[in-house]
């Protein structure tokens, strides 16, 4: 993973105040293809999402999407008719600074959830934003730096890979840090590249990346009104992918890249001292082995436990139990930290004391393997979460008060 954060052939960037948040703080991002790219969106599952969320998902897959434009500090979300209104203005706006239609541009919104939106001060925002945008990295940054809310660090990622006939990058810029479920959790995320791709590759690329990072974490399990994820390629690297090889290469740059903003979205859980690895391996499904390490995530007796490095390896074995998946615990077994505590249905002797110094460190990791029965295979899946702690509960009780 490349970590200077470049960003890919004729995209520009920028991340500005306009003055929605009252901290002052940057609060506009904008994200500028110099010329037309395919586009992929995958967004939140809630039933209640906010306009932003209406208006990109109606404009994806596309062929011809040349920004987007993010605010943070509202959400812009049950805010019925007028949201909708605000959301088109902004994209409306966008498109007149660059000369394109409206439908070029997508939009998402994130913060204060019933709030309306300041229309006017976005609009005065907006010139300033267009003209800013600029390729350099600390432009790059500037608008990862825009997008955030609760988030304590910019999110950002790039990978460089070369294909049979060129080199392709990819990068990306992410905001989340808690609000955080499957399906999605409260993020938002731009996925750029100048690999030359279709809007069906786009989308097939882009839900192949979703499925293995952005719906793996969680950090408390409340899905949001606001989650996208967007993908654009705008093919400035040159030639057309058209075998299935360097398909598969860029992929897994996109993948790679998706990785790390999810990663850093859990790394940055609101109040967290621990970020959690579980994986969950030996089953007949990957969609089977993915219920059970949600279970284990999102259960605040495990959660809690983390928090308190205490091994309590009972709840991470009845949190596999209850997701809902018939197999047989006689074949089950459980490694905290690389220490094995339970195996084949049956407890093992360990040095707690130990395992609890080893869970001291911010990061820990559970592996669940199933060895044989029903619902046995050789699916497994990695999934990503935090503790909770009482800042967590403090940051979140006084969030609007």
């Amino acid at each position: 993973m490349d970590t200077s954060y470049l960003l890919p052939k004729q995209f520009r960037t920028s991340g500005t105040t306009c003055g929605i948040k009252d901290s002052g703080r940057a609060d506009l991002a904008v994200f500028i293809s110099d010329r037309s790219a395919a586009a992929a969106g995958v967004f939140t599952t809630n039933r209640v999402v906010g306009a932003p969320v209406e208006v990109s998902r109606s404009r994806v897959p596309s062929k011809n999407v040349r920004a987007i434009v993010i605010n943070s500090g509202n959400a812009n979300a049950c805010t019925g008719e007028k949201g909708h209104e605000a959301a088109l203005a902004m994209t409306s706006q966008v498109a007149g600074e660059l000369g394109c239609q409206p439908e070029q541009v997508l939009v998402c919104s994130t913060g204060i959830i019933g709030v309306p939106l300041p229309r006017d001060v976005i609009a005065a925002g907006i010139p300033n934003a267009v003209a800013a945008c600029e390729s350099t990295k600390d432009g790059f940054k500037d608008a990862a730096t825009a997008m955030m809310t609760t988030d304590t660090f910019a999110k950002l990622a790039t990978e460089q890979v070369t294909t049979a006939s060129e080199k392709v990058r990819v990068s990306g810029a992410a905001k989340g840090a808690a609000m955080i479920a499957p399906n999605m959790a409260t993020m938002l995320a731009v996925i750029m590249t100048d690999a030359t791709l279709t809007p069906e590759q786009c989308d097939a690329i882009l839900r192949f990346a979703t499925d293995r990072t952005f719906n793996c974490i969680s950090v408390d399990g409340h899905m949001s009104t606001s989650d996208t994820v967007l993908l654009l390629a705008n093919g400035a690297s040159g030639q057309p992918v058209t075998s299935k090889a360097d398909e598969e290469i860029i992929q897994q740059a996109v993948t790679n890249v998706c990785q790390k903003l999810a990663t850093d979205i859990i790394r940055d859980a609101e109040g967290a001292a621990h970020f959690v690895t579980i994986d969950v391996s030996g089953f007949d499904l990957r969609e089977t082995a993915f219920r059970i390490a949600k279970e284990i995530a999102e259960s605040a007796l495990v959660k809690t436990a983390i928090t308190g490095n205490d091994p309590n390896w009972g709840r991470i074995t009845s949190a596999a139990g209850y997701a809902g998946v018939e197999f047989d615990p006689a074949y089950l077994s459980l490694t905290i930290n690389g220490m094995v505590v339970y195996r084949s249905g049956s407890p093992v002797l360990f040095d707690e004391a130990l395992l609890s110094e080893t869970m001291q460190q911010k990061d820990v990791h559970l592996l669940l393997e199933l060895s044989g029965g029903p619902r046995s295979g050789s699916q497994s899946v990695r999934f990503w979460t935090s503790d909770l702690t009482q800042e967590y509960v403090r940051l979140n009780s006084e969030y609007t008060t």
